[in-house]
């Protein structure tokens, strides 16, 4: 049945966004964050555009399933989320002695230190180390970002096929041509073992990004340093570059792993 007006309706969309009910859902539970615990029935009917029956009967069924629980305020994260957070937790976790290695240069470059890896045509952020400094670039874990722009992103696109460079531009700005500066800027950064950024992504923000590598040598995810282009100048770009490097490596000799990059 179709939420919105009981008209039978195929229950899965055409154009590739999956079970509408099912992400309807997760749009509710995805309005909870760290900064909104609690979330009302009004703050989830504005945000979702549903109307207030079909929201209702999705909170229904996210309370049966232990997903949402009432709030005096509203509704807030329920029980059965834990299960979940725990299995992620398990096997998302970056082992203490990457975050060990993360923490070093943060605290010795004085700036942001993100771990990312590819996911489809994003990268996805799965550890992070801050800069000491109020002004810093912000990545929280599991926050994705585009692989058209980006020093990470010119690390990760190595080795991607021609396909896959296709679609990532595809999805840019830039349109289908871009797949050819992306393919450019993979094979700088691997000429010079390390990639740099300008503002690609974040206006201001610059970002110097090197390779970590499987067993067999092919590249699982990239380890970057990042913040405000003023404390990025050209001559300090190969220090941090050179200093991004030592760590990756003893990165890579930790066995590092991830879900995202099966090691290789």
């Amino acid at each position: 049945m179709d939420d919105t007006d009981g008209r039978t309706a195929p229950e899965r969309e055409h154009n590739g966004t999956g079970v509408r009910s099912v992400r309807r859902a997760l749009d509710i539970l995805g309005l909870l964050s760290e900064d909104q615990p609690v979330i009302t029935l009004r703050e989830i009917t504005e945000a979702t555009e549903l109307p207030k029956t079909t929201v209702l009967r999705l909170i229904q069924t996210l309370e049966e399933c232990g997903l949402l629980v009432s709030d005096p305020n509203g509704y807030t994260a329920g029980p059965g989320l834990w299960r979940w957070a725990y299995l992620t937790r398990s096997q998302w976790e970056i082992p203490l002695e990457t975050r060990k290695v993360m923490r070093e240069l943060a605290d010795r470059l004085g700036e942001t230190v993100n771990l990312f890896v590819t996911r489809g045509i994003q990268r996805v952020c799965v550890a992070h180390e801050e800069s000491p400094h109020p002004l810093r670039h912000v990545v929280d874990v599991g926050d994705e970002q585009p692989l058209w722009a980006g020093a990470s992103s010119k690390i990760l696109l190595q080795g991607a096929s021609e396909t896959q460079r296709r679609r990532v531009a595809l999805a840019s700005p830039h349109g289908e041509a871009h797949a050819d500066r992306l393919r450019e800027w993979s094979e700088e950064a691997a000429r010079h073992g390390y990639a740099v950024s300008s503002s690609e992504w974040d206006e201001g923000l610059t970002a110097v990004a090197v390779p970590i590598t499987g067993r067999s040598g092919t590249v699982i995810a990239s380890l970057s340093l990042s913040g405000p282009s003023q404390r990025f100048p050209y001559e300090a770009i190969e220090r941090f570059a050179t200093a991004l490097g030592e760590a990756a490596r003893l990165i890579s000799d930790q066995g590092f792993s991830h879900p995202l990059s099966p090691i290789r």
